[in-house]
């Protein structure tokens, strides 16, 4: 089973899978889901101590977030949304869950022979993100 430490490293975006139907259940809007398909971004993660940062950077926009495990947050999205943010480490997974305005997501992000799977969660939507490591 993969640990935090799995995870550090940088990855780059190699396939997405019903990414547009994820983006359309966030509630955004056309022009910002044109652009979120086209970016490619990079996620790189890092571990200090017991605060952990990931970052997304591509060519169109880069976030980024730093956080304890298990402590909620205030996080602005990359597509604007301001949640509350709590991050967890179970069963090999880092596991993401976004609050705002009544509504969740959920990002899964999980290891397996080398790749990052994202799996990003809302209501009966599900997008698949891959990445390979750097």
């Amino acid at each position: 089973m993969a640990t935090m430490h799995d995870f550090v490293g940088t990855w780059k975006l190699k396939d997405t899978i019903n990414f547009d139907e994820y983006m359309k259940a966030l509630d955004v809007g056309f022009a910002t889901r044109k652009v979120g398909n086209v970016a490619k971004p990079n996620l790189i993660i890092s571990v200090n101590g017991d605060l952990i940062t990931v970052k997304s950077q591509s060519k169109i926009k880069n976030t980024e977030i730093t956080f304890k495990l298990g402590e909620e947050f205030d996080e602005t999205t990359a597509d604007d949304r301001k949640t509350k943010t709590t991050i967890t480490f179970e069963n090999g997974k880092l596991i993401q869950l976004q609050k705002w305005n009544g509504k969740q997501t959920t990002i899964e992000r999980e290891l397996k022979d080398g790749i990052l799977t994202a799996r990003c969660i809302i209501g009966d939507i599900v997008c698949t993100r891959t990445y390979e490591k750097e």
